[in-house]
């Protein structure tokens, strides 16, 4: 297949219409590979590049040299590459409603390839074509910089209603152009990419479906978040005065705030960028954001950091954790909006969306975990017998138990680890042995996950931090990976004093006894999951 593409943006290959154009074409690639019978040859043509002048409407390509235009420049070539092209795209971005100026001199220079002569078949008037078109294919790529595309286009679909018939071609219109070129927001820029060259695909293998237009049609940002992001982008405030760069950063940053997100009181969210010497505060409510330079009264949040550092951050050169975990930058105040920032600025629009999916999948469940090794201890130290069997029965109904629940390879061990505890004691051995044993196979399966790429307790936390994603935090697998080890440690030394307690009056005792300080590792626990991101986030 030969596929032309007219680039019509003035900014040729940086245009961000032409990201749009690549994604598509990439996406017809892809439908192609490893098929030589259908190898795909492209050709771009950059109108900015080109000597292309205005039609003189002499008509002299009708009567005069049929065919064939008096002026000479590079539209003759043109001409040839749309002959040669089976599919053609156009590629541009929206100006003052219509076309750039150059690409419109390009269509209007197509009179050559029409006939002079009345065409009676269409019902407004129009001319034939001098040439065999029948089986060429047209699609027209755009973007603009309204928050969306409907009803911003009627002159150029008008004009593509003419060149080509209403169900002539394929449109690709989308709003909020700009927003393909600015680094921080690349998460959800890529992701409408994404969808375009499964566009592509689709389009050459039959058709764009439904399921794929919904995508294409769905604005990047709701309109308030990209209006405030583009008017804060020129940089101008309110009385005409040039902005510094830093506070139309931030500006940009606190248009992304998520209205959902607000907690319930005011959240005060001091930017204090140590490198230039600027402070902003980021007032977080109900209906909105607010960016102001009067720094006084209480913050809730303070970031310390570089410009530069938050800047990196924000267009995804470094991730915010490990810049952290490196204090590239600190945090005092409340750490908590730190933890959720992403519910607070997440760049995808859909991030509710994403959330209700997550919510609706299978999560993981520590108590589910602990229920066989529980209902052993207790039960086996109070009659071996009876107590493995019991035992037994729990680990068997863990499946039914876990029916609404991920299971992990440790809720599997364990079920393991607890029947063969129990097997052993009902084949006869001591619960002297088997219970010291039963607890230094569990001490002992936390210290082994300490060294595997996700220790134990990050598992079943993650559900309260984002699900998967906190598995990519470094701060978030830190933490719980000391919290393993010091678990696991506590559960290799309780097999010490199980034992000397077995042997005494009090044997039966030993499960209620080794509850106690689980329990108390607990609390801690719960403390050190709060405090150690605190101390890390303030650089001590």
């Amino acid at each position: 297949m030969n596929i032309l593409v007219i680039n019509g943006s003035p900014k040729g290959e940086k245009s961000n219409t032409f990201r749009l154009t690549r994604a598509f074409l990439d996406g017809i690639s892809t439908c192609e590979e490893g098929n030589d019978n259908q190898k795909t040859k492209i050709e771009t043509l950059e109108i900015s590049k080109l000597n292309i002048k205005p039609c003189l409407g002499c008509f002299s390509c009708w009567n005069k040299t049929p065919g064939e235009c008096c002026i000479r420049d590079d539209m003759h070539a043109v001409i040839e590459k749309l002959l040669w092209a089976d599919l053609t795209i156009w590629s541009f971005p929206l100006y003052y409603f219509g076309l750039p100026g150059q690409l419109k001199n390009l269509i209007d220079r197509q009179l050559p390839m029409t006939l002079p002569f009345m065409n009676a078949e269409a019902e407004s008037g129009g001319h034939p074509s001098r040439y065999d078109m029948s089986g060429k294919r047209t699609v027209v790529i755009s973007t603009c910089g309204f928050y969306t595309a409907k009803g911003n286009y009627d002159c150029v679909t008008t004009m593509f209603d003419r060149l080509c018939g209403r169900e002539g071609y394929t449109a690709l219109f989308c709003g909020q152009g700009e927003l393909f070129c600015v680094k921080e927001l690349s998460g959800r820029t890529d992701e409408y990419l994404s969808y375009v060259r499964l566009a592509g695909k689709e389009y050459v293998s039959g058709g764009i479906g439904d399921g794929i237009w919904e995508k294409l049609n769905e604005n990047l940002y709701p309109r308030d978040v990209f209006e405030a992001m583009a008017d804060a982008s020129w940089g101008i405030g309110k009385t005409g005065e040039k902005e510094d760069d830093s506070l139309v950063f931030t500006r940009q940053m606190a248009a992304l705030y998520k209205k959902t997100a607000w907690p319930g009181q005011d959240v005060v969210l001091e930017m204090n960028y140590t490198d230039i010497g600027k402070v902003y505060r980021i007032l977080l409510g109900k209906d909105g954001s607010k960016v102001t330079e009067d720094i006084t009264g209480p913050f809730t949040t303070q970031i310390n950091t570089p410009y530069s550092v938050w800047r990196s951050i924000a267009s995804g050169e470094i991730a915010g954790d490990e810049a952290l975990m490196k204090h590239l930058y600190s945090v005092e105040g409340d750490f908590n909006l730190m933890l959720h920032w992403d519910d607070y600025f997440g760049a995808r629009q859909r991030a509710s969306d994403t959330r209700k999916e997550t919510e609706n999948e299978p999560k993981t469940n520590m108590t589910l975990l602990l229920t066989p090794w529980i209902v052993f201890w207790i039960a086996a130290a109070i009659n071996g017998f009876w107590g493995s069997l019991i035992s037994i029965a729990a680990c068997v109904l863990m499946p039914v138990l876990m029916y609404q629940t991920k299971a992990t390879t440790y809720d599997k061990l364990s079920c393991l680890g607890v029947g063969g505890c129990s097997i052993a004691m009902l084949a006869g051995i001591s619960p002297v042995l088997i219970l010291p044993l039963s607890y230094f196979l569990f001490g002992l399966m936390w210290c082994f996950s300490c060294f595997t790429k996700v220790p134990l307790t990050a598992y079943y936390s993650k559900n309260h931090y984002n699900g998967d994603d906190a598995l990519r935090n470094p701060l978030f697998m830190k933490t719980n990976r000391i919290l393993t080890a010091a678990w696991g440690i506590l559960y290799l030394l309780t097999p010490i004093w199980t034992y000397f307690i077995m042997r005494t009056d009090a044997g039966s005792f030993v499960g209620a006894i080794n509850s106690v300080i689980p329990a108390l590792m607990g609390i801690f626990t719960t403390w050190f999951q709060k405090w150690y991101p605190r101390h890390v986030a303030r650089g001590k």
